[in-house]
């Protein structure tokens, strides 16, 4: 009898001290990114629009807007292919590029891609009822980062 209730106590101890590995992040779990989110500034108006997850797939599409100057747009699309999260841009006149999941915590996700140029990291995470969204990398052998708060301005449709 002491033998099973030391393996019993055993088991438990273990239980508490190993627990059980998280399950992989799912497209699903970035339902916190869906809506119509804009920065206005003086100087740019940034409106980033994310569709809700269809399958194994979510949408989305940025716009950049400066005075006199030509609109800038962005398609992007995070996905899971064979069991590999990716975010993938698409500029005008580059081929798609892909950022593969570095890590998932609740309300913050990061994608990284060392071979591209600019940025090697793509950055989401909740900022209170807000979104920021950051990319960081080098240019020329120095760090870069550029930063956007966004506000909610509608649900997704």
């Amino acid at each position: 009898m002491v033998s099973v209730m030391r393996a019993v106590l055993i088991a438990a101890a273990l239980a508490t001290a190993c627990p059980a590995a998280a399950a992989p992040m799912t497209v699903a779990d970035l339902t916190w990114m869906e809506g119509l989110w804009i920065q206005a500034g003086e100087r740019e108006t940034v409106r980033e629009t994310w569709l809700p997850a269809a399958g194994a797939q979510m949408v989305g599409v940025s716009q950049t807007d400066r005075p006199g100057a030509r609109a800038f747009h962005e398609f992007m699309r995070i996905e899971a292919n064979d069991g590999v999260v990716a975010f993938t841009a698409l500029l005008e006149g580059q081929p798609p590029t892909a950022f593969p999941l570095l890590s998932a915590r609740d309300g913050e996700v990061v994608f990284q891609n060392l071979e591209h140029d600019f940025p090697q990291r793509v950055i989401y995470r909740r900022c209170g009822a807000d979104l920021c969204g950051r990319i960081e990398g080098t240019i020329n052998g120095r760090s870069r980062t550029e930063d956007w708060r966004y506000t909610r301005v509608g649900p997704a449709r």
